[in-house]
This record gives structure tokens, C-alpha cells and sequence, in this order.
């Protein structure tokens, strides 16, 4: 007797814009069928009818295996996971609408968000366990070295999903993963969002520095810094340092500093060419979360005693209180005193967390991903 196949999963992606589409092409791809949710009719058409997004991802052909619809209860109707890509400063009249129509199910609910809630400054798997107020072992994260076009191209890349719960984490994992994009699990739920907000507060310094005119060892040296800033903060917060040393850190944000496709570092490259915040925002086609974090992370930063100076010479410049040229000088050092590289946690800071990193990285991808039970 022959096994009837099995039908393949329904899944639900909750926005449509660039990384929102994307993932829903990765999920597509590994095997599930997709069903986003467009806030504008016309975009869910084309998504469904012609298998595009053009306003998001122009050039891209979209599986057959994903429709879309601007009906929030189609698109969640019988999901077996629901993945969130939705502006974080917005996020949460959005899981308002979400609730009732999730109330009789237990299907895990994904972040694809990277930001942090300027009134509140929770965290979004907080703020989905808040206003979703479910178990938060229902909740995952998924995070990494992720720039939407280029997974859209599918060139290969690898991302991390992360939940309290092992389990949940691994159910994701096992279909937002196909030929060209890997997935690693963590529980370390702190770290992994910590890494992709914290990201992009470094490559808008990195954009600022950019546009200005100053060349690589300004950058080199902005990013080896940074990640000592996103460590002692994330480790305050309750992460294990080496989740900020692995993809959902040092990877994204080197991703997201040296690509033009990045959004954070886009703003931050007008800035530094002179447009005012206001400027910035209304040029900017997408949201780029790194503006918007900026004053709750240093907050956040303020409670646990954690000094960072990038973060607060970027808040300067988008406050219009300091020049964009004359933030380099305090990007890598808040005096003159000398200080030791390490970060204040104890764990090693710039080039040695930076080797460790990418050791580790050439080992797991080298032993083909075996090592998975990290990022």
C-alpha cells in the first residue's frame, strides 16, 4: 500500500513588505504553503496573482506556494505557525487585532522584528507575550546576517531562531530552512533580539561615518567597538555573551554595516551627509528600526549601569546637537584615558571576540552545520 503524502504545512506571514515577503519566499521554498498578509489590497493582488512584490523585492518571482490576502483572519484561518513582520513601533495595535483571531489556537507566533518599543522598552517577544498573553515557550524569534534582497536572490546565507522552548525553536527551524538558507537554534531568546536591535544602532554610526567621507579603519574600528557596546549591554539584560558573538550579532552586524542594501546604514549615510532626521525619515522608502531605538536602548542602558558612547554620539547627531564630521573622533573613545580593549563583562572585546566569532563560524559551517545546538 502505498503512504498518502503528507500535506505540506500552512503557515502565515504577517507583513509585506521586503524581509516580510522574503521570508515568506523562504518558508515557501522549504516546503510550506504561504499565506501573507498585505495591508493594501493591490499589493496582496499582485503577491497572489502575479507572483511579485515589485514595490519590495522588484525582479523577484515569487513560489507558487504563496498568496496573499489584506484580510487578517484569511490569512491566519488554519496556521500552523504565524511569523510577525511588522514595524515594532506598530507592532502593537496589530497583535491587538491579532488575538481573537488566534484565540482557539496554539500555533507558534515568530518575530521577524528587529526593534525595541520606544514607550515601553520591551523587547517584541514581550510585547507578543503582553498583548498576545500567551506562553511565552509559544513565542520564538528569528534573527541573523539577513539582508532581504539577497536572500530573495537566494545567495546563501544562515539565521538563527531562538525560543525559551527548544522545542519550539526546532519546529520552526525545521521549515524556515531549504537549499539556501541554513538554520541554526538557541534558547538565549535576550541575546538574539538584543543582537538585531543593537545591530542597527551600529550601522547607522557606521552610515554617519560613511557619508562624511572617512574610509575603512574609521569603520573597522566603529564595528570592533560596537560589538563590545551590543556585548556589555546584551549581558546586563541576562544574554550569554557569545550569542552576540555569534550570527544574531557579530554576523548581522556585519551584514547590516557594510551593505548599501541595509536600510539602518542608508539612514545613517544621509545623515552624515547633511539631511536632517525629518529629511531622513521622509526620503527613506522603508522602515529603518535603528532610529526609532536609539533613545529606549540608551535608557535601557542608563538602568543597568552600561556606558555607551556610539550609541549616544548617534543619539547627538540625530538630535542635531553634534556636527555628523566630528562624531568619528568619540565613536572609538570617550577621553583620553587609556583603557583596557575587553568589554566589562570580562569577556573579550574587538579583535578577540571577532577571531573567536569567525573561527567558530568557519568551524560550523566546515563541519557542515553539525554543531547546531548554538547559533
Amino acid at each position: 500500500m502505498s503512504r498518502k503524502p503528507m500535506a505540506a504545512p500552512k503557515v502565515a506571514v504577517i507583513g509585506a513588505g521586503s524581509w516580510g515577503t522574503t521570508f515568506g519566499k523562504i518558508l515557501a521554498d522549504g516546503g510550506s504553503n504561504v499565506t501573507m498578509w498585505a495591508r493594501r489590497p493591490e499589493q496582496a493582488l499582485e503577491i497572489r496573482e502575479s507572483k511579485r512584490n515589485s514595490q519590495y523585492l522588484p525582479g523577484i518571482n515569487l513560489p507558487r506556494s504563496m498568496t496573499a490576502t489584506p484580510h487578517l483572519s484569511e490569512a491566519l484561518e488554519g496556521a500552523e505557525q504565524i511569523f510577525l513582520s511588522i514595524p515594532s513601533q506598530t507592532a502593537r495595535e496589530n497583535l491587538k487585532a491579532i488575538r481573537p483571531l488566534i484565540a482557539g489556537s496554539d500555533a507558534p507566533i515568530i518575530s521577524l522584528m528587529k526593534g525595541v518599543e520606544k514607550s515601553s522598552g520591551l523587547r517584541m517577544s514581550q510585547v507578543i507575550e503582553q498583548e498576545l498573553q500567551i506562553d511565552p515557550a509559544r513565542i520564538a524569534v528569528a534573527s541573523g546576517p539577513n539582508l532581504a534582497l539577497e536572500i530573495a536572490r537566494e545567495q546563501p546565507t544562515a539565521a538563527v531562531i531562538s525560543s525559551t522552548s527548544r522545542e519550539t525553536a526546532e519546529a520552526v527551524a525545521r521549515l524556515a530552512s531549504n537549499k539556501y538558507f541554513r538554520t541554526f537554534v538557541n534558547t538565549d531568546v535576550t541575546g538574539t533580539e538584543f543582537g538585531g536591535v543593537l545591530k542597527n544602532l551600529i550601522a547607522v554610526a557606521i552610515g554617519i561615518v560613511d557619508g562624511v567621507g572617512y574610509g575603512e579603519n574609521t569603520k573597522a574600528s566603529i564595528i570592533t567597538r560596537g560589538l563590545v557596546e551590543m556585548t556589555d549591554f546584551a549581558v546586563a539584560y541576562g544574554a550569554e555573551p557569545e550569542t552576540l558573538q555569534g550570527l544574531a550579532g557579530l554576523g548581522d552586524l556585519i551584514a547590516t554595516c557594510q551593505s548599501p542594501l541595509s536600510r539602518n546604514n542608508t539612514a545613517g549615510r544621509l545623515l552624515g551627509q547633511g539631511y536632517s532626521m525629518k529629511d531622513v525619515v521622509k526620503q527613506m522608502n522603508q522602515t529603518a528600526e535603528g532610529l526609532a531605538s536609539v533613545a529606549p536602548v540608551l535608557q535601557l542602558a542608563k538602568e543597568v549601569g552600561v556606558d555607551m558612547p556610539i550609541v549616544r554620539q548617534v543619539k547627538m547627531v540625530l538630535d542635531g546637537q553634534m556636527n555628523p564630521r566630528d562624531i568619528a573622533p568619540h565613536l572609538t573613545t570617550d577621553d583620553d584615558t587609556p583603557k583596557g580593549e575587553r568589554t566589562q563583562y570580562g569577556q573579550a572585546g574587538g579583535g578577540g571576540a571577532l577571531r573567536r566569532a569567525l573561527k567558530r563560524a568557519f568551524d560550523q559551517f566546515r563541519d557542515g552545520g553539525r554543531s547546531a545546538s548554538g547559533d
